[in-house]
């Protein structure tokens, strides 16, 4: 995938799966998922979550959701009161925004990166690495892509998003989490958390 500069993705000379025989067979990425949930799917996690995992302010998860580059798509704020929920992919998406804009991607490339990877269905993350040269960014699915990218004078930095989504994983598994169905809060494997209840305990 290629995003080019006015904003829309077109073919590149990368396509967007390379063959089998391209890649190095790893073990797939699997969120952490609570005792009594079924699926990454059926968690949500709120806004001050999300900016946590993600390493962004709530002021950028706000102008982020209202210009639709990433949106919450477990539930959207519905007025004052209620709370946009994201899922598991989305804080991946804010978390790769985020780095995208620290290197000086424009934001419309961005935002045609961010249309590829959801309607791309987040597949083969493990060998999925976005590069760019700070115009352009392009997406390279086998380690020859990204070598002839680079030889080409094209790629000045990338992204695995492999590691992202193990980044992002570890850091939501120290936080809360809510149950899509039910509402219930889904609490983090955080020893400061624990230190807390202990206290609150032998208070």
């Amino acid at each position: 995938m290629r995003s080019s500069g006015d904003g829309t993705v077109a073919g590149g000379p990368y396509p967007q799966q390379g063959s089998a025989a391209d890649h190095t067979i790893r073990q797939p990425v699997h969120p952490v998922v609570p005792d009594g949930v079924t699926a990454v799917d059926d968690i949500g996690y709120r806004g001050p979550t999300a900016c946590a995992a993600a390493g962004i302010t709530y002021r950028q998860l706000d102008y982020w959701a209202r210009t639709g580059l990433v949106e919450p798509s477990v539930r959207p704020a519905y007025g004052s009161g209620t709370q946009r929920l994201y899922s598991f992919r989305d804080v991946v998406l804010l978390k790769i925004v985020k780095r995208f804009l620290d290197t000086g991607v424009a934001l419309q490339n961005i935002r045609s990166t961010v249309q590829h990877l959801r309607a791309r269905g987040f597949q083969d993350l493990e060998r999925m690495t976005l590069m760019s040269d700070g115009a352009t960014v392009y997406e390279c699915s086998s380690p020859d892509e990204v070598v002839k990218l680079l030889q080409g004078g094209q790629g000045v930095f990338g992204i695995a998003v492999g590691v992202v989504w193990r980044d992002v994983d570890a850091a939501l598994s120290q936080l809360h989490g809510e149950r899509v169905d039910t509402g219930e809060t889904l609490v983090g494997d955080n020893p400061a958390d624990e230190l807390a209840r202990r206290r609150n305990r032998a208070g």
